[in-house]
């Protein structure tokens, strides 16, 4: 019994020092990407628009979601003109329980409002399952060459794709970071609810994760 005690202790603290070095490392990041000036940003979201452009082609009728970025994340706004110039159909996330960390995907039509966080969200009142999209644009403070994310710390996107661990089964949607290139690290400590990206876009082009970015 006192094995199993001492056991689960060490399992404990080594959670805890994940968090701690996490909530470190996120802090740093964060200082990073609000130092970028402004003229960087709007010019290094542009970059990122035409790589997508040229390596993620959209389609009619493809099912693609996006984000309503924070004041210092990177604007997708013109990822999502691409999109719907190409046709596809561009959804949104909502977050539809807080205890629970949990979200939806809902269309990207009528008036944005924000939520309790201050994230804008649609007014739509259809959903679409996190397992019917093609294609999703994840916001991120840092990644590393593994495809390894580093979020706000909530989990609500590890909770919304947690069905991709078993790729198995499920090879749809493909996640897509979307990120300045200031924002990658050598490695992230991950934990067993992560769920990997397929790739990072950023101003210098599109790092495929499979094969390490």
């Amino acid at each position: 019994m006192v094995a199993g005690s001492d056991r689960q202790g060490e399992i404990a603290r080594g959670v805890g020092d994940i968090a701690q070095a996490r909530r470190a490392l996120r802090a740093e990041l964060k200082a990073r990407r609000r130092a970028i000036p402004p003229d960087e940003r709007r010019q290094a979201e542009r970059r990122i628009a035409l790589h997508v452009r040229r390596h993620l082609r959209f389609h009619p009728g493809q099912r693609v979601a996006l984000y309503a970025p924070l004041p210092d994340e990177l604007d997708v706004a013109p990822i999502a003109r691409l999109a719907r110039r190409q046709g596809a159909l561009v959804y949104l996330p909502r977050i539809v329980d807080r205890r629970r960390r949990r979200m939806i995907f809902v269309p990207a039509q009528g008036p944005m409002r924000p939520n309790r966080l201050g994230i804008l969200e649609p007014g739509a009142s259809s959903s679409i399952p996190a397992r019917w999209l093609d294609l999703v644009f994840v916001p991120l403070v840092g990644f590393d060459a593994s495809g390894m994310r580093l979020g706000m710390g909530a989990g609500y996107y590890d909770r919304a794709f947690a069905f991709l661990r078993l790729r198995v089964a499920w090879r749809h949607p493909k996640l897509i970071g979307v990120a300045f290139s200031v924002q990658r690290v050598a490695a992230i400590e991950g934990a067993p609810h992560d769920v990997r990206l397929d790739g990072v876009v950023t101003e210098k082009g599109l790092l495929p994760c499979h094969s390490g970015c």
